[in-house]
């Protein structure tokens, strides 16, 4: 079982924002700016394009609810959808607000949060993902 899959699973502690029997969304522990949110197929699949055309589609249709759960949760031009990432073999969406592209640039410095500011941030999109 892989990290992503045992934070699904609850194994390992995460910042839930959203979940359903399928995918899992949780705040990113290195986010480039508040609401950085990263979303999680269940099963444990490496490439995005191996998913199936269906299970494809509710994945993409589960991330848009908790983009716009975020959007609400923190007001921002747009929730860049990016997928990118080698170093967890889970297939991963990183959900992140954007006032302007460099928001998205992962080379910029991450932010450093303190737990209650993760939970705060959590609590803000979960609210608004049920509400």
């Amino acid at each position: 079982m892989d990290i992503f899959s045992k934070i699904a699973a609850g194994e390992i502690p995460s910042y839930k924002c959203a979940e359903n029997d399928e995918f899992y969304a949780f705040l990113d522990i290195n986010p480039l700016v508040k609401g950085h949110t990263l979303v999680i197929p269940r099963r444990e699949v490496d490439y995005f394009f191996d998913m199936d055309d269906d299970e494809l589609a509710r994945y993409q249709k589960f991330a848009k609810q908790v983009a716009i759960a975020i959007k609400k949760a923190f007001p921002c031009r747009k929730v860049a959808q990016i997928v990118l990432g080698l170093e967890v073999a889970h297939a991963h969406i990183h959900l992140i607000p954007m006032q302007s592209e460099a928001d998205a640039d992962f080379r910029r410095e991450k932010l450093k949060l303190s737990e209650e500011e993760f939970k705060e941030i959590a609590a803000k999109i979960q609210k608004e993902f049920e509400g």
